[in-house]
């Protein structure tokens, strides 16, 4: 008598909790949600070119595993913020941000026009999620967090803090190294990605003392 059928997430979802033990659990809802989203990334990607990174335990971890991460060490007090993601692309790290924080405000920020469709193709039925198809120039708008990865960090460091005074960037270890100095904004420690590469999570805000007027929030 052959065993019961397995979910075709299983692996997913082993992968996830192999790889964050000890970081972070997520809900049987949030696993299905991030798995969700993977299925929809595999088949546009076979469409217009939303990640160069090959399917299965690579992509799991290079996208999904990292913005968990990164999510979960964002230094926040409150129980309630809004978050722009800078070129957001495929949905990272803002996707699983949102599904790792239902109570966060998260807008996905993307230029470019296909990407964008995908966006909200892929995000419908996250609530706390929506999507702006435009560069971050053009912003008006105030949050409490811009986060980024992929998007060269002086481009978005040149919205602060004009669109938000707080910021947290995925980013490698050199090119940390080359904004460290920038003058207004204070830096966290650094925290490093627990998988190689010498990849960082790093998180800074301008200090209020700095903040011209009528921009704080």
């Amino acid at each position: 008598m052959p065993g019961p059928k397995k979910d075709p997430a299983d692996w997913f979802a082993k992968l996830l909790a192999e790889e964050l033990q000890f970081r972070l659990a997520l809900t049987e809802v949030q696993i299905r949600q991030l798995w969700d989203h993977y299925q929809i990334l595999l088949r546009w990607n076979e469409r217009i070119n939303l990640t160069s990174i090959p399917s299965g335990e690579e992509m799991v971890v290079r996208h999904y595993c990292e913005s968990l991460f990164f999510s979960a060490y964002l230094p926040v007090t409150s129980q309630t913020i809004s978050v722009l993601d800078v070129g957001s692309g495929a949905g990272f790290p803002g996707v699983p941000m949102a599904i790792l924080r239902p109570d966060w405000r998260i807008t996905l920020l993307e230029s470019h026009q296909r990407k964008a469709v995908f966006l909200r193709e892929s995000t419908r039925d996250l609530p706390n999620i929506s999507v702006l198809a435009r560069r971050v120039e053009s912003v008006s708008d105030r949050f409490d967090w811009l986060v980024s990865r992929g998007v060269d960090a002086r481009d978005v460091l040149r919205n602060i803090p004009r669109v938000s005074c707080k910021v947290a960037l995925l980013m490698g270890q050199d090119d940390f190294s080359s904004i460290q100095a920038l003058p207004d904004i204070a830096w966290f420690d650094p925290v490093r990605l627990p998988w190689g590469d010498r990849r960082l999570c790093v998180y800074g805000e301008v200090p209020r003392e700095t903040v011209p007027r009528g921009t704080m929030e």
